[in-house]
């Protein structure tokens, strides 16, 4: 009889199929299965072949071909295939299996297949993998939540299949209960949009205002890869800058400047929303794919609008410099609303989620892989309940001397009509923060006046509403419906 594998993977499109070699050149057997049979077929006879590794016509072969208890790891479009595929291997599987979501779902769905499968006697472990197919088949961080019985049965696969950080520490870690890896891998991903963005509005400037050529921009972004912004996206942006085609003409260049997305950004803005987590700097750079992708509109409004024509006439590395440090100011900001977002949620579901950790798995394998991380992680070591990140003694005092360069960033790209987005929603957001009185007072008596949605006093405590006849006629009737 064949020996039966160690783990079984469904689905061998390009994250699937990496991260089975993965396993392999770990020393793992693992047996294989795709919807469509000659994708298997073809895999064993290229990449696959002369390795650990079985492959798998049926959903029933596939399952019997695993040891017990079973793990089986889905690698499948998020959404109803998932499901699909789980109803499918519900007849083949016993008590205590273990079946492990490990493609971008939405957490929501994941606390629903927890829940389910947990009812039938079976264990399910929805985990988050990032670094694309360089990091599925060198080494991703891996985000794991679920059945936590189902964890030290799978923990010797991840860590070793994970990245490693500066330190040599697996970059995977246990999140938490049922959606909690699914949720930390949707907040990854929102930080990685407001990332993203933030380069590209620091590409605009460079390109639109002061005119610089991509090798005088590669320049400045290998640069700033030698320092605190080092990371893999500043690293591939100096890459990408740096490609020419077979006319010597740059790759970015001749690439249409419209945004794609898969929706996980949007998942996790309409999550702040939600939960009422200040989630803007996220919120624009997944706004600002939209607008990108608006080509037609954008063409005909350049026919129509007007912007400022006026050419940038003060000192161009001085700006630059400058732009270095707003950047990292606003990368800051965006990392401080995204750990929010995971505090938040950690308390709603009671995932007890360890944010020094995430920091520490996410200095690895995944695409927002920096040095940033080192100080995030730090400041949670040093306090665990740290209510805000720009409370950290480290990224204050960065902040608090760097915002000025933010603002002078922000100011002259208004002022010459380049769109920064993220980078003023960084600003505002700071601004907005770090004001003891807003004007949301006035905004409260707007909504007494026209609803009577109450108000608290600035002299009563919190938790007192009350409410004014504004107009003399409105009485004493108050909305309770609205009043937080």
């Amino acid at each position: 009889m064949e020996k039966q594998a160690q783990i079984g993977v469904a689905g061998l499109a390009v994250m699937g199929e990496n991260l089975v070699l993965n396993m392999a050149d770990k020393g793992f057997s693992v047996a294989v299965y795709n919807r469509t049979s000659a994708k298997v077929d073809a895999f064993l006879a290229g990449r696959g072949r002369g390795k650990s590794i079985s492959g798998h016509q049926t959903v029933g072969s596939f399952v019997e071909a695993l040891q017990r208890p079973r793990r089986i790891m889905l690698m499948l479009k998020a959404g109803p295939p998932v499901d699909s595929f789980i109803e499918q291997l519900l007849e083949y599987l016993d008590e205590g299996d273990i079946v492990i979501d490990g493609g971008n779902s939405h957490y929501l769905d994941t606390i629903r297949r927890d829940r389910e499968l947990r009812e039938r006697g079976l264990r399910f472990i929805g985990t988050g993998v990032s670094g694309g197919e360089e990091g599925a088949l060198h080494g991703p961080s891996i985000m794991p939540g679920g059945e936590r019985s189902a964890w030290p049965l799978v923990e010797p696969i991840f860590t070793a299949i994970a990245a490693r950080a500066g330190d040599n520490e697996p970059c995977c870690a246990w999140m938490g209960g049922d959606g909690a890896g699914h949720f930390v891998k949707m907040v990854h991903n929102g930080i990685e949009y407001g990332d993203m963005q933030l380069i590209g509005e620091s590409y605009q400037i460079m390109r639109q205002l002061l005119g610089l050529g991509c090798d005088q921009m590669q320049a400045i972004f290998a640069d700033w890869n030698k320092a605190d912004l080092s990371s893999y996206l500043i690293e591939i942006t100096a890459d990408i800058l740096g490609y020419r085609d077979e006319d010597g003409v740059p790759v970015v260049d001749t690439i249409l400047d419209a945004a794609g997305q898969k929706g996980t950004g949007k998942w996790t803005v309409v999550s702040a929303l939600e939960q009422g987590i200040t989630l803007s700097l996220i919120s624009e750079s997944v706004f600002a794919r939209c607008i990108s992708a608006r080509v037609d509109d954008r063409r005909r409004a350049a026919d129509i609008l007007r912007g400022p024509e006026l050419p940038f006439s003060g000192d161009r590395q001085q700006l630059v410099a400058a732009l270095e440090q707003a950047l990292y100011c606003a990368k800051i900001i965006s990392y401080a609303q995204g750990f929010a977002l995971l505090q938040n949620a950690s308390q709603e579901y009671g995932w007890q989620l360890d944010f020094a950790s995430i920091a520490s798995i996410w200095r690895g394998g995944c695409i927002i892989r920096s040095v940033f991380l080192d100080h995030i992680a730090d400041a949670y070591r040093q306090e665990a309940e740290l209510e805000n990140l720009l409370f950290a003694p480290y990224f204050s005092d960065r902040i608090n001397k760097a915002q000025a360069d933010l603002r002078t960033v922000v100011g002259i790209a208004a002022m010459h009509g380049v769109p920064v987005p993220c980078l003023s929603a960084a600003l505002a957001y700071f601004d907005s923060l770090r004001s003891v009185r807003l004007p949301a007072n006035l905004l409260q008596a707007q909504r007494d006046y026209f609803g009577a949605h109450t108000y608290e006093r600035v002299d009563r405590p919190r938790g007192e509403f009350f409410h004014t006849d504004w107009t003399g006629s409105g009485g004493a009737t108050t909305s309770t419906a609205y009043s937080r």
